[in-house]
């Protein structure tokens, strides 16, 4: 209820707004060049911060219209070096929009009355404003391509800081894991197949496909909207999927059919050139208590090939580790960073810090028993400390990759903020008096330089 009265109060605030903004003739509100940002450019970047459930701040639109400004220039360059985006890389990047928007307004009906318009409408508006966006992208990406720090500009970064100020690192470790997944033998999948085959042969005697979904698929993310996941191409789903999905007509439903996530059976709503929208229902697989003995008698008996220094912790993840993303890197877990020291405080699983904080550098641990927390799938695990600092102040011999970092980013806005000056001292800026007032919009009205 919470939730649906938060969603009400956007809704109600965003079409005041709207109403206000129907009196509002379009106009230009900045010019950039012989670029102009108008009052619906604005609008329409307001609408989708709105639309991601942010709650209605006019402060933000001084933030908006300084990322317009900053788009404008770099766009502009952009057409100079003749650096352009593909039609795919619009679409997909468009389509991930919708997707989020969708998912955040509850579903597409709502989100539709949300938007005052119909998806298609909206998603055609805000084509010309991505693509620009991802052209400024691209050439962002170009100016700082070769950013890069030495040895001695870390080192001069780093004694620049106040010592007062550094920061304070809790204990960190490098850890490595081996994970292996319970597997279902063909007769164990079978009562997940007939489940979602007979809710499949109910829609097909007339039951609401959108109800059977709400009601028994176990996708979390579609099952709300009625199994609905929006337009997508053949890159957007797994292989399996899209096969089902890009050979149906539209209204026609599938077979079961099995994927990595379990069995599913898809209807398609709509198709639209290469894109193709489809609802499913999704029923996951579960192990059994024979699959997860089979997976501990696995995982026991690679643990004693380790114990008995028949392998070494890495050639066994790299032989034999489900885990995708750490298998051919020797089961070595990484952060957001691709940094492989983590924080023990960010270690997010019990069973995982329970199992890790016992150890000493070099031994294994027991056999885990996972859950993933996101997705509700079970593995075992085993973990392997490589190194443990202790808590400690910033230093350039134990954080030197931190620093590094830290100092390459810091190049970087240095980098963009000298490129961004010689292009605002040189180029025409004129901001409307409307919005002068707004702190991030000051130093885009400096005089510009003669040439």
């Amino acid at each position: 209820m919470k939730k649906f009265l938060g969603i009400l109060f956007i809704l109600t605030a965003y079409l005041n707004t709207l109403s206000a903004q129907e009196k509002l003739v379009d106009r230009v509100i900045a010019t950039v060049g012989n670029a102009h940002i108008l009052q619906s450019d604005l609008e329409i970047e307001y609408t989708q911060y709105l639309a991601y459930g942010n709650k209605p701040d006019d402060k933000v639109k001084c933030y908006i219209l300084q990322q317009l400004l900053t788009q404008k220039l770099l766009a502009q360059q952009a057409a100079i070096d003749s650096i352009e985006v593909s039609e795919s890389e619009i679409d997909d990047q468009l389509n991930y929009r919708i997707r989020t928007m969708i998912q955040r307004a509850g579903g597409k009906e709502r989100l539709e009355e949300f938007l005052n318009r119909s998806i298609l409408q909206h998603k055609e508006e805000m084509r010309p404003m991505v693509a620009e966006q991802m052209r400024g992208n691209k050439m962002q990406q170009q100016i700082i391509s070769k950013v890069d720090v030495t040895p001695e500009e870390v080192k001069r970064y780093f004694n620049s800081l106040n010592p007062d100020s550094l920061p304070y690192f809790n204990t960190e470790i490098e850890y490595a894991q081996l994970v292996i997944n319970p597997v279902l033998t063909k007769e164990e999948k079978e009562q997940f197949r007939k489940r979602a085959e007979t809710y499949r042969q109910q829609v097909l005697n007339g039951s609401d496909f959108g109800t059977i979904a709400r009601l028994y698929s176990e996708d979390p993310g579609s099952s709300p909207h009625g199994g609905e996941l929006g337009f997508g191409t053949r890159e957007t789903w797994v292989k399996e999927f899209s096969a089902q999905a890009f050979r149906l007509k539209k209204g026609e439903i599938s077979p079961v059919f099995e994927t990595q996530f379990g069995f599913h059976f898809l209807q398609v709503l709509e198709r639209r050139g290469e894109e193709v929208n489809v609802r499913h229902v999704l029923i996951k697989k579960q192990p059994t208590y024979e699959s997860l003995n089979r997976a501990k008698a696995k995982i026991d008996s690679i643990a004693n090939l380790i114990k008995t220094k028949k392998l070494t912790f890495n050639q066994a993840a790299s032989i034999y580790s489900d885990d995708q993303n750490t298998k051919y890197n020797g089961g070595v877990v990484t952060n957001e960073d691709r940094s492989t020291l983590i924080p023990m405080d960010q270690l997010d699983d019990v069973a995982v810090f329970n199992a890790i904080d016992k150890l000493k550098e070099g031994e294994i641990s027991e056999p885990v028993l996972y859950t993933d927390k996101r997705l509700g799938e079970q593995s075992y695990r085993i973990y392997y400390l490589r190194s443990r600092i202790p808590p400690h102040k910033a230093s350039l011999e134990q954080d030197f990759a931190k620093i590094k970092e830290a100092a390459r980013q810091d190049k970087v806005n240095r980098t963009l903020n000298k490129w961004f000056e010689s292009r605002r001292e040189t180029t025409y800026i004129d901001i409307n008096p409307d919005f002068l007032s707004c702190d991030e919009l000051k130093i885009w009205t400096k005089p510009m330089k003669d040439n």
